[in-house]
């Protein structure tokens, strides 16, 4: 794993969902920008990408550009490699972010930098971009650092 990228070659890329409803957080990320589904009827945030609003069940659900910031509302730092393309990447970070400016919604992300270094629940992390243009079909990651 080099220092630019987090996710180590070998892993299967990501792709959109076959019914494309995820497609703009994809869009989205090959521009660098967070988006997450917001109901244009209650107003209400959600995450993961649905048809439908969970809180009034409205299908009046789109999609808008939320900072990328968070705070880490829980972790886990795997030992023990789950795919054979993670056996040199071990030990890593995984991080469930809540994001206040998009009602406390959850996403999950690796912690970027030294799996070993030092951060704690309710510190504040801002997302990176992590570009995988060499991809059959190019995509990009959003993958989290602790502000310092």
């Amino acid at each position: 794993m080099s220092n630019d990228t987090v996710l180590p070659p070998g892993l299967p890329a990501p792709r959109p969902m076959r019914d494309a409803l995820d497609a703009p957080y994809w869009e989205g990320t090959r521009d660098h920008v967070l988006r997450v589904q917001r109901c244009q009827a209650c107003q209400g945030w959600q995450w993961g990408p649905e048809w439908i609003c969970h809180r009034c069940h409205s299908f009046d659900v789109g999609w808008e550009e939320v900072a990328p910031e968070g705070v880490v509302y829980s972790w886990e730092r795997p030992w023990h490699p789950v795919h054979r393309a993670l056996v040199e990447a071990c030990p890593y970070t995984i991080l469930l972010v809540e994001l206040p400016h998009a009602g406390g919604i959850r996403m999950i992300g690796n912690l970027v930098g030294d799996p070993l270094q030092p951060f704690a629940i309710g510190d504040r992390v801002t997302a990176v971009f992590e570009d995988h243009d060499e991809a059959d079909t190019p995509f990009t990651l959003v993958q989290w650092v602790r502000e310092a």
